[in-house]
């Protein structure tokens, strides 16, 4: 299985401003756009961080999934949460030509924990041998930071500025500060493949 993030955020709905008054820059500093595009690194790396850590996705981007076959012929869970909406699936032969599956024959289940598609008639979509499937659906809590749930973004603020704190690298990568906000949104894993 492959997941390709097929758009990425837009510098616009990052946190800058909130990012230096959390570092309490200087004066001039924080009216400064000189670090903008440090800060922005610092950000979009502490972000995939706590993506990475808490199985959330914080700000609306749009995947592509690609899978040889289905995990349960009835239900596939989608590999990341929350999830807004299936775009497309597209069947793939084995010479690379892809088909939309017809949409009939499968619908959306947003759900917090494990959202999925689901078989309407009997199963989903047959694959054809050799060939494969490709599912693009958006995911995020939303377009803008304000969408995000706030002790998510104050996970992420604090990681960045430890990052940005600690360019050494000799300074731990996630505070614990940190982990304490993001444990109620990790999901556990009961059986292997959940």
């Amino acid at each position: 299985m492959i997941l390709t993030e097929l758009t990425s955020v837009l510098t616009a709905a990052l946190p800058i401003t909130q990012f230096k008054a959390h570092l309490r820059l200087g004066t001039g500093f924080a009216d400064s756009d000189l670090q903008d595009e440090l800060l922005e690194a610092y950000l979009r790396a502490a972000i995939s961080t706590i993506e990475a850590r808490a199985g959330r996705i914080l700000l609306q981007k749009q995947y592509s999934w690609q899978l040889t076959h289905w995990r349960d012929v009835l239900r596939q869970v989608l590999p990341v949460r929350p999830v807004s909406g299936v775009t497309a699936v597209k069947l793939i032969d084995v010479a690379g030509v892809e088909v939309l599956a017809d949409t009939a024959d499968f619908r959306f289940v947003p759900d917090d924990i494990c959202p999925a598609i689901e078989a309407t008639n009997t199963v989903l979509p047959k694959l054809s041998a050799g060939g494969a499937v490709e599912v693009v659906f958006d995911a995020g809590f939303g377009p803008d930071w304000a969408d995000v749930p706030s002790d998510l973004g104050q996970a992420v603020l604090l990681v960045a500025a430890n990052a940005y704190e600690n360019r050494s690298g000799t300074g731990e990568a996630v505070p614990m500060a940190a982990l304490s906000l993001i444990e109620p949104y990790r999901v556990l894993r009961l059986k292997r493949g959940a």
